[in-house]
């Protein structure tokens, strides 16, 4: 074969295959899991990965949204934790944020704890009561 035949053939099979893959990528490609999957949480004590299928029904047992997450009324679309559960050097600046819809005088701004603190309760708090998960700290936090 003459060099310029070659040269046709391999832009052909060349365009052939990208065209294949393309294909193939778009038609075929995986299926995006549902949000939320897993999360890594760096703390202290080491990293904690949580699993949002294990505690929506897939070991067993099924959560609600509603009983991890809580919003603040009427800022459900725009919150974050970390607007109320900040850093105590942060605590003045959170008791802002927090007298939009409560009185300063139904709170105390040193019993509001930390993001990571709020978490780690929560977490260990429904492990413990109902039995449902790790109870050893190296089960989770991982270095």
């Amino acid at each position: 074969m003459a060099p310029n035949k070659q040269l046709q053939l391999a832009y052909g099979l060349a365009i052939v295959l990208f065209v294949i893959a393309v294909i193939g990528y778009a038609g075929y490609s995986a299926k995006t899991p549902d949000p939320p999957l897993r999360m890594m949480y760096p703390t202290n004590a080491g990293k904690v990965l949580f699993d949002h299928q294990t505690h929506l029904g897939a070991a067993g047992y099924a959560l609600a949204c509603s009983d991890c997450h809580h919003h603040p009324p009427g800022m459900e679309e725009n919150w974050a934790c970390g607007d109320c559960h900040g850093k105590p050097e942060q605590h003045e600046a959170i008791a802002e944020t927090c007298n939009q819809c409560h009185d300063p005088a139904d709170y105390d701004l040193a019993e509001i704890v930390k993001r990571s603190d709020a978490f780690h309760d929560q977490c260990i708090g429904c492990h413990r009561q109902y039995g449902a998960g790790p109870q050893a700290c190296n089960a989770c936090h991982v270095l």
